[in-house]
């Protein structure tokens, strides 16, 4: 599904997902390097993060150690409200 900006991924479910990768450096496997990645995702299934870990693991040399997440809906259906009236002070 394509859309246009992110409040239409944000008003169909999706919330913002960051991934804390710790990843061995492929010449030191001893040595662990972080990466930090971002963007919008569906919870449960989290497939946007799949597809990135996917992608790494078949084209970037540093092997997974581990992989931290957190994952925020930041819109929701209780946070929109139909406003009855308007009081306008001077």
């Amino acid at each position: 599904m394509q859309f246009s900006s992110d409040l239409e991924r944000q008003l169909s479910g999706y919330g913002l997902t960051t991934a804390h990768i710790l990843y061995r450096l492929p010449d030191f496997e001893s040595v662990l390097q972080t990466y930090v990645w971002q963007d919008y995702d569906l919870a449960p299934g989290f497939p946007e993060m799949h597809k990135f870990l996917d992608f790494w693991q078949s084209n970037l040399d540093g092997p997974l150690h581990s992989v931290r997440y957190s994952h925020q809906r930041l819109i929701g259906p209780n946070e929109w409200r139909r406003v009855i009236g308007e009081l306008r002070l001077h």
